[in-house]
């Protein structure tokens, strides 16, 4: 495979995952078919669910390939966490088009249960395995660690959700092709079927100590005591017997946990305090945060100002000002919580009613039916309706979450990014602009996505007026925010349009452009796009402004392309040693931690680097801030240290 090095153990597993997408996409139509004739969809979204994770893993296995590739030392030995992923994904490329194909109107009795036991076991496969990277080894970016982490905690939820096992059975059945071998007596104790309590609790991290059962026949194993205790963030802790098992308690556990995976929806599910707003302690709608850094639910701490009160409600501390800024990471990790453990989206609205903060409840058929004719005044003839219905769009989807899903499902995004190539300014800024607006709902990320909006906001980003390239930067970032969303939008030739936003926009579209760029070079594959762009000519430029206005931004994006081989190479070319150099001297706290990340990413396996960090006088702030910088910080300029006196 191109660009991969001899000895490369990356090769076989990027390979692998290649070859599992493709087998989703194979059997994507003949699941079709299979609804058509009388096949079932049981396991469709356990097969999709699966392969999105596994995807994920291509931005972590290229920084590994491209550590690897700039090494001029050997690479070594392969060890276990590599033959550990190749087992799990072999066995999740075995599982797919077995699961994707099953029938349970003609398959024998139990086919079902041996492929969740299946599932069961390359999910917690692969969740070890990852647990076992060794990150000291390779030059992986805290962004690809921060989203191998992220993935972890996906693939111990879903694990969680197939229920505890046994560890002898699952080494075992990672070992063969299929579960023949395996008794019903067998499967049922290694998935830990028996009074199973709290199954569908999976919202904490679980920490599973388990007992290995006795060597022996299935009779003894599943005869011994056996208890598997899983101890979670809540007080109630679940725990899993199997004891004296019989034919009869096997069967009645066998419903009982398939009851339970039908109703995911656990009674006993705890919501993470992060997700609940101090004032309401109910679950955000649309979290904002104020001058003080605290997060709240907008109509809350609204009421809360309206009211007079111009202090933190939490902290007490003075508002400083009474901006109000959209949290929109919080509100894509409420909306991923709430789907992974099928809980109702906190729209408030049901049945044309709407609940105000105060519970009750208030009907909004008025609302809907004024936003259906705006919508409808979008594809009017005339260009002054349309220009008061866009404007007036812009400010509902401005207001609150509630209109932005009363908006989205009065099919406004269609006409909304239409209107993005009219050659009226204002048509265009608004149209962008409520987009932008639209995007904060989480949902409608995928609706805007699916309605083709990508190449109109790139063609605003370029020729619009200032205004809307600011706002055609920002909904890029909204959008980005998506894995998948970053590798459509760096394919449509985004990247060059930010960098030129960058380098010549007003102030807040270089700031709105960074935070944009920032995002999409966390996927791998849009570092050197944005390399190739001119970004590291442009960010060395903010480096070096006067003004000093723009450093940290452009520290942060340089410290997550420091990982591209290809950027490395820009950065050196382009003199930023130097520049970084003066930073360990002269910056604030921060800026020395980046600036000290990024020097040893530059400079490690790279003689020439350090050589001119060495020559340049490196080593003075590299010593005062080993002794006095950050945690990072300390630690990055103590490992260039040992790289320059060696």
């Amino acid at each position: 495979m191109a660009g991969y090095v001899a000895g490369d153990p990356t090769a076989e597993l990027m390979e692998l995952v290649h070859d599992i997408v493709r087998i989703s996409s194979s059997t994507g139509d003949s699941h079709k078919v299979s609804a058509c004739g009388g096949g079932g969809d049981l396991f469709k979204k356990d097969c999709t669910d699966l392969v999105r994770k596994i995807s994920l893993l291509t931005h972590l296995l290229e920084e590994i390939r491209d550590s690897i590739s700039c090494s001029t030392s050997p690479y070594p030995p392969v060890d276990k966490w590599n033959s550990d992923l190749t087992a799990a994904l072999q066995a999740a490329k075995r599982l797919l088009p077995v699961a994707s194909n099953f029938d349970s109107a003609s398959s024998s009795e139990g086919g079902e249960k041996k492929i969740t036991f299946q599932f069961r076991c390359v999910t917690w496969k692969l969740e070890t395995a990852l647990g076992k990277l060794p990150y000291d080894q390779f030059d992986v970016s805290e962004e690809v660690k921060e989203q191998v982490a992220l993935v972890r905690a996906q693939l111990k939820r879903a694990a969680d959700k197939y229920g505890p096992m046994n560890s002898n059975l699952l080494s075992r059945s990672l070992s063969h092709s299929g579960l023949e071998d395996l008794t019903p007596i067998q499967l049922g104790c290694a998935m830990g079927t028996l009074h199973i309590q709290n199954i569908g609790n999976v919202d904490h991290e679980v920490s599973a100590s388990l007992s290995l059962i006795p060597q022996g026949n299935a009779s003894e194993q599943c005869g011994a005591d056996h208890m598997i205790e899983a101890s979670t963030s809540s007080p109630a802790s679940s725990e899993v017997y199997c004891k004296n098992v019989d034919k009869n308690a096997l069967s009645s556990s066998n419903q009982e946990v398939k009851r339970s995976r039908e109703d995911k929806k656990s009674d006993a599910i705890s919501v993470p305090d992060d997700f609940l707003c101090p004032i309401s302690l109910d679950i955000m709608r649309d979290p904002v945060i104020v001058a003080t850094g605290q997060t709240y639910d907008r109509s809350y701490i609204q009421r809360w100002i309206d009211s007079g009160n111009l202090t933190c409600p939490k902290t007490q501390q003075k508002l400083q000002n009474l901006t109000l800024t959209p949290n929109y990471v919080l509100r894509s990790l409420i909306s991923q919580w709430c789907s992974a453990h099928d809980v109702e989206q906190p729209t408030g609205i049901a049945n044309g009613k709407i609940k105000n903060s105060d519970g009750s409840f208030r009907d909004i058929t008025g609302e809907i039916a004024t936003i259906e004719a705006l919508v409808r005044k979008l594809s009017s003839r005339s260009i002054e309706d349309i220009r008061t219905a866009v404007t007036e769009i812009r400010s509902l989807s401005k207001r609150s979450t509630d209109n932005r899903i009363l908006i989205a499902e009065a099919g406004a995004i269609p006409s909304l990014v239409h209107l993005l190539t009219s050659e009226d300014v204002l048509i265009q800024e608004n149209s962008v602009t409520s987009i932008l607006n639209l995007s904060i709902y989480e949902n409608n990320k995928g609706l805007i996505m699916l309605s083709g909006a990508i190449p109109s906001i790139v063609q605003v980003l370029r020729a619009g007026s200032m205004e809307a390239r600011e706002n055609a930067a920002a909904t890029l970032f909204s959008l980005s925010l998506g894995n998948e969303n970053k590798i459509i939008i760096g394919a449509s030739g985004a990247i060059p349009a930010l960098v030129d936003l960058l380098q010549t926009g007003s102030t807040r579209g270089k700031k709105d452009a960074a935070t944009a760029l920032f995002n999409l070079c966390i996927y791998q594959g849009n570092k050197g796009r944005a390399v190739r762009a001119g970004i590291i000519s442009a960010l060395l430029k903010m480096l070096t402004d006067s003004s000093h206005f723009m450093v940290d931004e452009a520290l942060t994006i340089l410290s997550v392309l420091a990982c591209c081989q290809e950027a490395k190479v820009a950065m050196v070319k382009a003199s930023t040693i130097p520049v970084l150099i003066d930073l360990l001297r002269t910056g604030l706290p921060r800026n020395k931690e980046n600036a000290a990340a990024i020097l040893l990413s530059l400079c490690k396996r790279d003689a020439e680097s350090l050589g001119c960090m060495s020559r340049l006088g490196g080593m003075i702030p590299l010593t005062e801030i080993a002794r006095s910088g950050t945690e990072r910080a300390k630690r990055k300029a103590t490992s260039l240290l040992e790289l320059l006196n060696n």
